[in-house]
């Protein structure tokens, strides 16, 4: 019953977020600047990666060093 009665407001919340019409998305797309959102977008999510994997290579090297001097 639970999970029919959460089936039934995902799709209501789904139909709902459809019916509205977001002219800021529209004029950004009219006036090409879409592509700049999207670039800046992209470089973000890089930059945050880049750092993510920087950090998790010191970390295994800490753990690496770590172990050695315990042993």
């Amino acid at each position: 019953m639970i999970k029919k009665l959460c089936l039934l407001l995902f799709l209501l919340s789904t139909f709902f977020a459809n019916a509205q019409e977001v002219e800021m998305a529209d004029s950004f797309r009219a006036d090409g600047k879409i592509y700049v959102v999207i670039t800046v977008l992209a470089i973000v999510f890089a930059s945050i990666v880049g750092i993510l994997i920087l950090l998790e290579r010191k970390l295994s090297k800490l753990e690496k060093e770590l172990k050695e001097t315990k042993n």
